[in-house]
């Protein structure tokens, strides 16, 4: 790795800054971060003649985010392609637990896989990019819908029974808003043969720029390898993985 340019870093250090904060003063600026106060007042006055900051107001001796750091956010979010982050993203997962893992997006009352990668043992789950399945029978489903509030799940589903794919499926609304719940407290969504007999997943939620819910990724392992304590190693590494993503689509959780 190309050695780290102090000046640039400390340049990053300034913008960062405005994370968390809308407007600050070079003084300021200089208690926050220990630096000189010349080296604050050039660097400063560089980003400034550059457009990554600007007077905050006529006589006002405090600095906001100017329009040029906006022109690159928006060039990368035009940029993001969903399948092709959540793929890489997916071959990251894979790697590390050696199980089928889907990146998947909801359609209304189903689930669109839109990346995937086979997990190396010869007993896998048997899936496809581009295959639909009902989303209260999945982990990703299930993440992805214990984003919606009570009302959208409602309209969504109406009255009646939910279809089953096998015995384990959920099939009514109340269970269902139950497990939500649930998945919305913990941030991880579980399955156990719902979808399929012979396999369990666990799921967590992505998020983007706007910090809303666009996609779920999952981790799909046969029964014959799940344990409490393979559900839980997955459980923290699916969680990793979707914060991983959802930082790829521009997404910055606060402390």
């Amino acid at each position: 790795m190309a050695r780290a340019v102090p000046a640039v870093e400390r340049a990053f250090d300034v913008l960062e800054l405005f994370l968390d904060t809308h407007e600050l003063s070079a003084p300021e600026i200089t208690a926050q971060l220990g630096l000189p106060r010349t080296t604050v007042h050039e660097l400063v006055g560089t980003l400034s003649e550059r457009g990554y900051l600007m007077p905050a107001g006529r006589g006002s001796n405090k600095f906001r985010l100017g329009v040029r750091g906006f022109q690159l956010g928006s060039a990368y979010a035009e940029r993001l392609d969903l399948a092709r982050e959540g793929q890489l993203v997916a071959e990251e997962v894979a790697e590390r637990c050696q199980e089928t893992v889907h990146v998947g997006v909801r359609e209304e009352t189903e689930v669109l896989y839109v990346a995937k990668v086979d997990s190396s043992h010869p007993v896998r789950m048997v899936s496809a990019v581009g295959r639909r399945l009902p989303a209260h029978c999945t982990a990703v489903g299930k993440a992805l819908l214990a984003a919606l509030s009570s009302a959208e799940v409602d309209e969504l589903y109406g009255r009646g029974r939910l279809k089953a794919m096998t015995e384990h499926s959920i099939t009514t609304r109340k269970a269902l808003r139950a497990e939500l719940d649930r998945i919305a407290a913990d941030g991880v969504a579980r399955e156990h043969c719902e979808s399929n007999e012979a396999v369990a997943c666990v799921a967590a939620p992505v998020r983007d720029h706007t910090a809303q819910v666009v996609a779920a990724i999952s981790i799909a392992v046969p029964i014959l390898r799940w344990n409490e304590e393979t559900e839980a190693a997955l459980s923290e590494l699916i969680r990793d993985g979707a914060a991983t993503l959802s930082e790829r689509l521009g997404h910055a959780p606060r402390d």
